[in-house]
Parts: C-alpha cells; structure tokens; sequence
C-alpha cells in the first residue's frame, strides 16, 4: 500500500528495523522481531511497542523508504502486511521509477518526483476503494491492512472502524486494537512474544452493555454463549459503544429479523457501510423516534438555531431537523418547546437581513398564516436553498388546495387551517356536530359510514350537568390554549399541553387531536382517495387474513352499543382489510381490532385508517407482525425499568418475565384491553401526544399503586388477580359518557367494594414519578434488548430443533448442540459474504423452527469435509455432493439441519449394515448422476485388482457359499423395506474407488487394501455368474483384466500405481452387457463380511468431540480460502 511521505530520520528507527535491500534511491526494510522464529528479546519488545503504541512508526511489517544521497531524512513511501506485497511496490519502483531519476541533477527534485507520483498513485489507488469515505482516509488504510492480515477474512467483510483499547483477560489487561467490521468484533494484541486473537460475529451477541469491574469504573461489556469479555481504556468510550451497538442493531436485524427490518438505503449493501453511515443512521433513529416520523423519512441535517416563541416573548434555543419531508424544532431543555412542520404545510421559506439582534434568521411561512422565526443558524445559504428543493418537490407531489374562505364548521380544512395567532375564535373543533359540516363530508366521501361511531348517553353516577360542566371547563382550556400556541399540526408542544393532555382531552376534540398529535393528518391530506381504492380492491377477497378478521369483529369492543350493529361492524371490517391490503407484511394482528375499533369512536373511517396506519408504522414499529418482536422488545424494557425505579419489587419477584407477560396486553392494546373504555382513551390520548413513554410510566404507576400487595403474593396467579382487580377499578369521573367495562377484565368473587381510583390521579401520578424517561433513552433500551429478544427467539427455534432430533439418533446432546451451532454458522457465513443472496436461502423466522435454517451444496460440502468420519481426501468434496443429492428429498437445493445430524449418526454410530447401505446409496441414483464430477477424484484408473487369488476352497464350495449367505440376508431383511435397485457396473467401481480412498492413511491402511481387493474379485465374479446367465460374453472378465492391468502386484504396499502411462477412461470400459452386470446391496454386505479386517473398521467406535474440535477452529479458515480461491472445475489432479 502506498504512504503518503512523511519525513523521518533513519537513525531513531535503526532499533525498530532491519533492512532487507536496497538501492541508490530506495530502502526496504522490515519490521524487527517479524518473521523471526527464534523469538528474540528485541523482537518481543518491538511487538509490544506496536500493541501499546500509536504512533506513525507503527505501521505494517515491511516498508519502502525513499533515501536522497547525501541526505539523513528518509521518507516512508510504501508499506506491506507480507513479502510478497511489498516486493510488487518494490518491483514497480524499479521498473517505472529508478531509471528516471538517474536524469535529475538535484536531489531535491528528486524527492518532489517520488513524492508527487507517489500521491498521485494514492490518489488513484483511493478513489477505488471505500478509503476515501473515512474521515483519516490513510490512517484506516493502515488498519484495513492490519486487520486484513491478522485475521484473513474474505475481501467482502468491510471493516468499519477501529479503536485502541485493552481487553481484559481476568485481572490482567490486554493492550492491543479492536477492529470492527459489518459482520464481526474482533481484537489483536501482541505483547511480550504473546499474540491474542478473538473473534466474535455479531449475531453470537447475547448482551452489549456498560458496566464497571474492581479497576475501572466504565468498560464495555460483551456477553457470549460461553464468555464475557471487558474492553476498556478507549478514548472516547461513548463512541464506540454507539458503533457497536448500531453494527450490533442492524447484522442481528439483517440476519435474524428480516421479516420486517427494512434497511435504510445507505445500508442496502453491507459490503458498502461505513462509520460515517452508522451514525446517520443512528441519527436517523433517534429523529424519526423523537418525532415520530415515517420509517422513510431521511434527515438531510441538523443545525443548532433559536426558535422566537411568542408565548415566552423570547428566542428559545434548540436544533433544527430538516428531512425529506419535514422541519422540526427541538429545545434544549427536554419538553419546553417542540414543533413539527411538514413541508406540505409550508408556504415560504425566506431568508431575512442579518443584524446582531438576529443573526443568520429565516422566516418559514405556513397555510394557516403563521410564521415561524429562526435565528443564529450557521451554513444558511445552503440549508435555506436545500429546503427550497424540497418544498419544490412535495408540493409537486402532493399539490395543495388552498381555500381563501374557509368554513368555520368545515372538519376537513380545519385540520390544516387556523386563523392567525391573535384569534379569539375556534369554532372549528368546538361545533364538532355542526349540520353543515356533517352534509359536506357526506356529499364528498365515497364511503357508506364516514361520521364517527360515537353514541355516549348522558348517564352514570353524576348528574349530567356535572359531566357536561367539567367537558365545557376542558374544551374552554384547550380553546385557551389553541389561541396561544396554535391550533394545527405546526402547534407550539409545550409542557403545558402535556398537563391538558393528561387532565383527559374532551370527547369532541379527541378524534382531532389524535390526527394531530400522531401527524396522521398528513398523511390523509397527502392521500386522497387512497383508502377508498384499498376499500375497494380488498373487500370481497377471501384469504387467511380475511377470515381471521371475520372472526375477531365480533369480539371487539362487544360491550359498546357502536359495535352492536352491523353498521359498526362493517366500518371495522372496512377498515381491517384495507390495512391488510396495504401491508400484507403486517396483515392483521390480534388486538389490532380492539385499538380500530376505539379509533372509529372518535375519528371517521378514513381517519381512524390513516391513524391505525401511525400507529402500526410508527408509533408502535414492529409490533404487529408474526412473532410481535415489538412489543417482547419493549417489555424486556418494562423489566429493566422496573429493576431501576421499583428495586424492592424487583428483588421479591425473581422473575420478572412473569410480570412482562402480564402487561403484554397492556403495550399491545393500550390498555384499552383490560382496563374500563372511558378510563383507557385517556391513556390513548397521552400515548398519541408521547409515545410509548407513556404507556412505560402509566405501566410502572399501576406496579408502584399495587406493590405492597404484589409483594406479599405467593405466585403469578395472585398476581394476576391483584393487577387485573385494580385496573378494572380505575374510573374516569370527568367522563360524560356511561361507564363502559373491559371485556377482558378479571371479575373477583369478592363481595367487599374495591377502592376505586382516578385515572387522571394515576396518569399524573406517573408522568410525576416515571416522566423522566427521555425518547433517547428509551430507544438505547430498545437497541439494548432488541439483542436480547431475538437471540431468546434463536434459542427457542434451536431448542426445539433439538428437541425433535435428540430422540432420533445416538448423538449426545451436548454434541448435537455444537453440531447445531456449526450448521447455523455455516449459513451464516453464506450470508456474510456471498452477495446478493437468492432469497430461498435467507433466514425466514415466519417458516417451521427446522427449516428455518437451511444449507445449500456448497455449504455442506464445507461442513462434510469438517465433521464426516469418511474423509476421502480430494475424493471428499466428490462425496458430500452425492451425500447432499441422496439427502435432498423434495430436490430444492437446501437441506435442513435433521436431514444432516441423520446422516452423520449413521456415519458415526450406525451398525455395518446401516453404513454399508449409507455407501451403497451414494453410488446410485440419485446420488450418482451421469455427470457426476468424478475426474477430480484421485482414482481416475479403475485400481481393482483381482491378482490376489481367493484361498476359499474349489469354485462350487465357494458358490454354494454365497448363495447360502445371500439367502440368510434376504430373510433377515425387513419385508416391508423398499428394495434398493442392483448397482451396475459403472456404480461398482465408483463405489470402490470410494473405499479404497476412506482407508487412505488409515493405520492399517495395507491390512484393508489387500482386504477390499479380495472382496472385489469376489463381486466381480458373483457378477460375472449373473451376467453368464443372460450373456456368454462376460463384461466383468474384460473389466477384470483392465483393473489388474493397471492394479499393482501383490508385493506392493499401495494400491495406487504411478506409470508413465497416460489414465485410461473410465468411459472406454465395454458397454455391451453393462447392464446385465449388477451387484446388490447384499452381494456387497455379504462379501464385506468375509473380511474380518472391513468388519473392524467399519464397527470401530468413531468419536465426533475431536471432530468438533477442529471444526470449530477451522470452519471461518476453510471460508476463506475458499472465498480466496473459488473452485475451478477443469483442475487436473495428476500428481497424488
């Protein structure tokens, strides 16, 4: 690799270096202590100054210095990680460079020219590599060569970033570098003569955390099946774990959760992802989490500014976020101003006159004759003239109407319009009910129920004007509010809408909040006639998922007079398939139904769609879907919250997953499941304004209400009666409607009254007690636990694989785990670097626990020739494809992990018979094809030899002999056996080209090779009186004497012959009667029996721990070199 040159001073490296050769202008040297057997004194200390140092001198081990005559100053200009590298620069010095130089009169103009082709040749040599994408292009193309060299990964595993650290071996500290790369954390030390090299994929991650041990208070923490271990000492320790929790977050969703995961586009091409990458995307993350935005939504950028908020009469300090179709605010302060303007909204966006009041200002102009100020924002120009593009842009896509006199009582534009800051009047969402409203939306929607299903009657416990007085005090606060901060999705959010929105949101404003809050609005605005085409194409279709729907309409909310109907029920079957239809990824899910439902009470059908689609797409992510990683996520969230904020319920109740799965309905349904209706839309309400931060500190105040009982509990079923008994109890006073109970709620025998508590009481209990929760630490949890539910997910899927296949051979447990962790690694490997991957062979969560792994030819080749007894030299990778096409039953290319373990319990512990019948089959069809790849195998020639004479009495004995043997056999056969077609002649001797290569190294290897000739003359005369009997001409004779002749003499040790004579094709063997010549399976069995020797090789006890062993050392190495050197199928093999 080429250097940019730098000058040093020989003298000060003469200790580091030893110099190989040089030139007049050139010097190669090599690293002290490098390639040295002996292990020097010099050499150690050397290495362990490369691992404790970061200094330009520690560079890879060879080197190329360009020296001026007559100068002391060198200057480094190349570097190499092997000899061989080094001498490519070497050699292209010499022939392009050296004789050129010789033309210069002046040394310093020597040096300008090296130097300037030099740089030129980095420039060219970059700008073809992912180099140039990194901040310190030449300093990573360093560690790319180190990391290349020490740990010989295929060109296709991209390394990302690098660090200097120690890793922590017990209580002794490791100096050394940790490199990671998109599929792997790996860390190198050399210290004192003694190198250290681990390896971790990604997907073998079970916990990434912080944590402190005896020495240091922060370390990061890498829990694996088998081991912990502690990095430390980083600079700047909050970076890396960041990078490793964004590699670890997007390999384990590519890989074990690409049910769902949809990859940003920058990360499409793992080969292609870099630092800078993983912390947009981290970035990313936290945007679209913050605001809930679409999972599309790209951030273009983030600049610090000021926001003039006129309810505080001052500039409030923040950052702006500008992304494809937004712009938002965020302040410092956590709560004290947000906004969220979609660019669909905007009408202008200008640049003011900068003065030392306002620097830097913009103006951004909304629909609703508002106008947001921004100050002090650093890079104007550009940003101002990116978000022109795009403005540009949305409105091209999504045109805007613009009315200059809208209605008062119009629903639909008052979503978007407002009237200006100073308004006194908000007729628009107070008359809910307005007539004319009502009229105008029923002439434009296509639809048959567009109005809201609300039918709350003026009943209960209170009087009526009671419940309406307190209704009438909340819209009154909300109007208030309206006029000062706005009244539109570009609302001021401040901390005291938060209050409102915890006191309960009146019923005729909830609808219109919730599209608010949950930026649905826009969606609905961008879409016209979109649901109403979904309607359309997806009612009448009859599948799974519709029938699904069918049956659970009937079940949600059965208790509201709105679902009594079958108007009700249509408008939840409407909207239920059309989300289907939109995204059959998701389809429907249980409970989806019980939140649809409450949406249609308070929105339109159309919008109750758009904000099932927020909250399934955004608000929620990955909840509905097949295994609701979600909400398990979010859960194993709730555990550790509840571990910080309730440590005394925590330490009585040692597992806590018994309490997750109790409030798994609440995350999933919102509480609207299991508590009373009127109580749960007001935690619908703060779950729309804050996300799931407000179902994680309302589910904290209902543990923290009941902990003293929770504690004093014997088991999970007192449990579940104490959580289920007080929130049925939890009452909503301010509600003007009747009392409408859970239908899942638990119903105690009880007599005694229950206390009942106030909903507004609890919810501000919680936003009091546990609102301290920020959206980014939240999302931190999520990453962190995300690790944790998919790697239980693997666990279960390989329990249960295990658990079938246990019963069904011979294999130790323990074995057959680590065989599972091989055949899983081996898919893995495929995935790492085999691009792009057919998508058969990807990991489908949604299929079967044993198909959800499965391995192709190649990978079980790989796997064969690692942990198969039979190994057969070159003659191996023959084998496993035949094995691989007699396993492949249903003929797809892919096997599943049984299929393996069988045939390798057969291989390991089966009886002779079984083995011998394992053989057989592989040297017929369909393992044996016509174009089986046989001219790799070492036994080209058919080496039988029949030279050996048989010492088993005269010719008839010996006849009656094996008709005898026969005989017996095919009594003790199971009758109900499929009988195995007889092997001919070309199937024979490939059959025994197999045996003679599995003795091969065998420590009786001459023993079985006199042996297998006796037992081939033997069947090739049982096939010779078969074929006599159909044919005077004997094939099997000519045969014979072909294999004799190339066949060594009994004195020899081998059977493998070298002659000067070209291979004779197995293709020339005589044809005619070749199929009359055949051999059965018990011919075969018969004649290995006569061989006491065969006998014992075939019953000799085979252990697979060593086996194990080694595969798991050598299973990445065997990858590589085959990723290094891909197979070439014209290889000859002559020389063996």
């Amino acid at each position: 690799m080429w250097l940019k040159p730098e000058e040093v001073l020989l003298k000060n490296a003469l200790k580091l270096w030893v110099t190989q050769k040089s030139s007049c202008y050139f010097v190669l040297q090599r690293r002290r202590g490098h390639g040295e057997g002996g292990g020097r004194l010099t050499g150690r200390l050397v290495g362990a100054l490369d691992a404790v140092l970061d200094s330009s001198a520690r560079v890879a081990p060879f080197r190329i210095l360009l020296q001026v005559p007559g100068s002391q100053v060198y200057s480094p200009i190349a570097c190499g990680a092997t000899l061989e590298e080094i001498n490519q620069h070497w050699d292209w010095l010499e022939q392009n460079l050296l004789h050129t130089l010789s033309v210069f009169d002046n040394k310093d103009d020597i040096a300008s020219f090296v130097k300037g082709k030099v740089k030129a040749l980095i420039a060219e040599e970059t700008s073809s590599r992912l180099a140039e994408q990194e901040e310190e292009p030449e300093k990573f193309r360093e560690a790319l060569v180190k990391f290349e060299a020490r740990f010989n990964f295929p060109e296709a595993e991209k390394l990302v970033t690098y660090y200097s650290c120690c890793c922590w071996k017990g209580r002794v500290p490791r100096q050394g570098w940790l490199y990671l790369s998109i599929n792997h954390l790996c860390f190198y030390s050399f210290f004192l003569g003694k190198e250290l090299k681990l390896v971790i994929p990604w997907v073998d991650i079970l916990k990434l955390e912080r944590t402190s041990n005896v020495f240091l208070t922060d370390t990061i923490r890498i829990t694996t099946q088998n081991k912990e271990r502690d990095f430390s000492m980083f600079l700047n320790l909050d970076e890396v774990f960041k990078m490793m929790e964004q590699l670890a977050d997007v390999t384990l969703r590519r890989l074990l959760d690409n049910e769902v995961f949809d990859l940003d586009p920058d990360l499409q091409e793992p080969s292609q992802i870099t630092k800078r990458d993983l912390e947009a995307r981290a970035q990313n993350e936290f945007f679209r989490a913050f605001f809930r935005l679409p999972r599309k939504e790209r951030l273009h950028a983030v600049v610090d500014c000021s926001l003039w908020t006129p309810f505080s009469r001052c500039h409030t300090a923040g950052r702006m976020f500008t992304s494809d179709s937004y712009i938002c605010f965020a302040s410092r302060e956590d709560g004290c101003c947000n906004v969220v303007l979609p660019l669909r909204e905007v009408v202008s966006i200008e640049k003011m006159e900068d003065t030392s009041l306002l620097p830097n200002p913009i103006i951004v102009s909304i629909r609703s004759k508002m106008a947001f100020q921004f100050i002090e924002l650093k890079d104007r120009e550009n940003l101002v003239e990116g978000l022109l593009v795009r403005l540009k842009q949305v409105h091209a896509n999504h045109p805007v109407h613009y009315d200059s006199s809208p209605s008062d009582n119009d629903m639909t534009s008052s979503v978007f319009y407002s009237t200006s800051m100073c308004s006194d009047k908000f007729g628009d969402l107070e008359m809910v009910s307005s007539q004319n409203g009502e009229e105008r939306e029923k002439e434009k929607s296509p639809l048959p129920h567009p109005e809201p299903l609300t039918v709350f009657q003026q009943s209960g416990g209170q009087s009526p004007d009671s419940r309406l007085s307190r209704e009438q005090i909340k819209i009154s606060l909300w109007n208030d509010h309206f006029v000062e901060y706005g009244r539109t999705v570009c609302m001021f959010r401040t901390e005291k809408i938060r209050k409102l929105v915890a006191m309960g949101i009146p019923e005729s404003l909830r609808g219109r909040l919730w599209l608010l809050f949950s930026d649905a609005v826009t969606d609905l605005a961008s879409h016209p006639g979109y649901y109403g085409n979904l309607v359309e194409q997806s009612l009448g279709r009859c599948c799974l998922v519709t029938d699904e729907i069918e049956r659970d309409l009937h079940r949600s909310l059965p208790e509201h007079p709105a679902f009594q109907n079958e108007t009700g029920i249509a408008a939840l079957r409407r909207v239920l398939t059309a989300y289907a239809h939109r995204n059959p990824k998701i389809g429907y899910c249980q409970s989806m139904n019980i939140l649809t439902s409450v949406l249609l009470l308070y929105a339109k059908e159309e919008e109750a769609f758009w904000l099932l689609v927020a909250v399934c797409e955004r608000m929620l992510p990955d909840y509905f879907n097949h295994r609701v990683i979600g909400a398990q996520v979010d859960q194993s969230v709730f555990e550790e919250l509840i571990k910080e904020h309730l440590p005394e319920l925590a330490e009585h109740m040692n597992d806590l997953s018994a309490l997750a799965s109790i409030s798994l309905s609440w995350f999933l349904t919102l509480f609207l499941s299991i508590m009373p209706l009127e109580s749960a839309v007001n935690v619908v309400d703060c779950f729309f304004y804050d996300g799931i931060k407000a179902i994680f500190q309302l589910g904290l105040a209902v543990l923290e209400a009941n902990a003293e009982e929770l504690c004093s509990s014997k088991d999970d079923g007192q449990a579940l009666m104490i959580l289920s008994r007080f929130l049925d109890h939890i009452k909503n006073e301010d509600s003007p409607g009747p009392p409408i109970g859970s239908h899942h709620a638990f119903f105690s025998d009880d007599q005694e009254p229950y206390p009942v508590t106030d909903i507004a009481d609890l919810i501000r209990d919680s936003y009091e007690k546990f609102g301290n929760q920020s959206v980014e630490q939240i999302e931190h949890l999520r990453c962190k636990h995300r690790i944790r539910v998919l790697q239980g997910h693997e666990d279960t899927t390989k329990q249960n694989v295990l658990r079938v296949v246990i019963p069904e051979v011979s294999i130790l447990p323990e074995d057959l785990d680590e065989l599972y962790d091989l055949f899983k690694r081996a898919h893995m490997m495929s995935c790492y670097w085999e691009h792009p991957r057919p998508v058969p062979l990807r990991h489908d969560p949604s299929r079967p626990y044993a198909e959800q792994y499965r391995i192709d030819a190649r990978q079980f080749a790989h796997l064969f020739q690692l942990v198969s007894p039979w190994t057969c030299g070159v003659h191996t990778e023959i084998l496993a494809e035949r094995t691989f096409r007699l396993l492949d039953d249903n003929m797809d290319q892919l096997m599943e992990f049984k299929a393996f373990v069988s045939c390798l319990d057969i291989m390991y512990n089966g009886e002779m018979n079984e083995k011998i019948k394992l053989l057989y089959r592989l040297h017929i069809p369909p393992a044996l094809t016509e174009n089986d790849r046989d001219s790799q195998s070492p036994l080209k020639n058919p080496l039988l030899s029949t030279s050996r004479p048989l010492v088993l009495g005269d010719t008839i004995d010996y006849q009656k002999q094996l008709k005898q043997m026969i005989k017996d056999l095919a009594k003790e056969k199971d009758k109900t056996e499929k009988e195995l077609p007889k092997m001919s002649q070309r199937e024979f001797i490939q059959f025994c080209k197999t045996l003679y290569s599995m003795f091969h190294e065998d420590p009786k290897e001459n023993e079985l090779y006199q042996a297998i000739a006796t037992v081939t003359t033997l069947l090739l005369q049982i096939g010779e009186v078969g074929q006599r009997s159909s044919s005077s001409g004997s094939c099997s004779q000519e045969c014979s004497e072909e294999l004799q002749a190339s066949a060594p003499s009994p004195e020899q040790d081998s059977v493998f012959v070298e002659t000067g004579k070209p291979p004779q094709d197995p293709r020339a063997l005589p044809e005619a009667g070749e199929g009359d010549w055949t051999v059965s399976l018990e011919h075969i069995l018969a004649s290995l029996l006569t061989e006491q020797s065969l006998v014992n090789f075939f019953e000799k006890p085979l252990n697979i721990k060593s086996k194990l062993e080694n595969a798991k050392l050598n299973q990445y190495s065997l990858k590589a070199l085959e990723m290094s050197h891909p197979p070439q199928p014209e290889l000859k093999l002559n020389n063996l």
